[in-house]
């Protein structure tokens, strides 16, 4: 073989292999860095570009696009802030705290809501042990002090008591308001429970004969046009003597339960649930719906919450069942809570209180007296009893809470958010 036939390319079936075709390329831009390798199988994802190496119309489109999304972006901004401004600033009393939670609450973020309370509770859960502060036990000492010498004065036996040996004063009756000689509100304080030991409950009673309840509606919860107004107006205060809050929320489900007043109703009267029935000669009664109490001609206010925790003396057998008295565990916290309840002679007694459980707010219903008890609503904002002193001043008798939780005594006598029920005496 010659040099020459070296460059002859080697032959297949006597004839030349034909040489691998030149694929040519696009030329480059200058400074442009070559695509990636096209990989067989899968799709290429479109590179971002530059403004500069777009057409007019592309840049006109994505100006466009960007311009929506700015304005869109801007306008969720400007209604969250108007949304939220909107619910700090509603009239009423009721704190930062409580108007930013309802507000998630109406906007669908309940669960959201109970979430972030559930994670504030495990980071700051009450103390366990300790004892009352100084003034919280020369406030339950002055209720001994006040019980007068002789029976002058028909107060309450001393109600029994979760811890003992008990304080002086703990468990005994003094009363809050008298009319002709006649202590128609009464009330004391107690612990809680051995564990809670630095925490207050506070148990009024009030003798129904003597007193006329009336249910009135908040003007957010439930909401709407009733002929009651959702406060106590000048003109509409004399012969006041206790004031109390509502249940759960009637709007988003979580009462299990319906409102009814003034002919309407908001949600479904539930049967089974338990309900505060308010009747046309201003007395009250409290009982599980459709079994102690239904609609007649004579009812003209229903406040439905959860069931009853106390049910002929004895306490509910689902009261440690966590879902039965709160969302998810919050039958378990040991949080602020009330409850109504009424006794076996028709009187009612309702407790207000730090640290309880759903177990230990039957329990101190159940010892102050209740045949059948109800939850009402928890949470520092909500719960709250008040009674009223009208020596000074009758037409505008002074408020004040029988256990503060940090609101004010006349939240009543402003728009109210939620319902309560206001006390006159007969």
């Amino acid at each position: 073989m010659t040099n020459h036939d070296a460059d002859i390319p080697p032959t297949h079936a006597g004839r030349p292999t034909p040489p691998e075709p030149i694929l040519r390329q696009a030329p480059r831009r200058h400074g442009a860095t070559a695509p990636p390798p096209r990989r067989r199988g899968r799709r290429r994802m479109l590179p971002w570009k530059h403004p500069r190496d777009l057409t007019r119309t592309q840049r006109h489109r994505r100006r466009i696009v960007t311009r929506g999304l700015l304005a869109t972006g801007l306008a969720c901004a400007g209604w969250l802030g108007w949304s939220i401004g909107q619910a700090l600033t509603y009239p009423g009393r009721d704190g930062v705290e409580a108007r930013l939670a309802e507000w998630g609450r109406d906007h669908h973020l309940g669960l959201a809501v109970n979430q972030l309370e559930d994670w504030q509770y495990a980071l700051n859960p009450p103390r366990v042990g300790g004892s009352l502060t100084a003034a919280e036990l020369a406030r339950m000492r002055a209720t001994q002090e006040a019980a007068p010498q002789g029976g002058a004065v028909p107060l309450r036996v001393p109600m029994p008591t979760s811890i003992t040996p008990r304080l002086p004063g703990e468990g005994v009756w003094r009363a809050l308001v008298t009319s002709h000689g006649l202590p128609l509100v009464q009330g004391t304080y107690v612990r809680p429970d051995a564990e809670h030991s630095s925490y207050e409950a506070a148990i009024a009673w009030i003798s129904a004969s003597h007193a006329r309840f009336f249910l009135h509606p908040g003007f957010r919860e439930p909401g709407g046009s009733f002929s009651v107004p959702p406060t106590i107006p000048v003109g509409q205060r004399n012969g006041l003597i206790a004031t109390w809050n509502g249940g759960f929320r009637i709007t988003d489900g979580t009462s299990k339960g319906g409102f009814y007043l003034d002919g309407r109703t908001d949600s479904t009267l539930r049967v089974g649930a338990a309900s505060e029935v308010f009747y046309r000669d201003g007395s009250i009664r409290v009982g599980t719906w459709g079994r102690d109490v239904t609609m007649t001609p004579q009812v003209v206010g229903v406040r439905q919450c959860l069931q009853l925790m106390v049910d002929g003396g004895l306490l509910a057998s689902d009261i440690d069942v966590p879902y039965a008295y709160g969302w998810a565990y919050q039958g378990k916290k040991y949080v602020e809570r009330s409850g109504v309840g009424v006794t076996a002679n028709g009187d009612i007694v309702m407790v207000v209180g730090q640290a309880l459980s759903a177990r230990t707010l039957a329990e101190l219903m159940q010892h102050a007296g209740a045949v059948r008890a109800m939850p009402l609503d928890m949470n520092g904002a909500w719960p709250s009893f008040m009674s009223y002193d009208a020596s000074v001043n009758p037409a505008n008798p002074k408020p004040a809470n029988l256990l503060d939780f940090g609101e004010a005594a006349d939240r009543y006598y402003t728009q109210a958010t939620r319902d309560f029920v206001a006390v006159y005496a007969r």
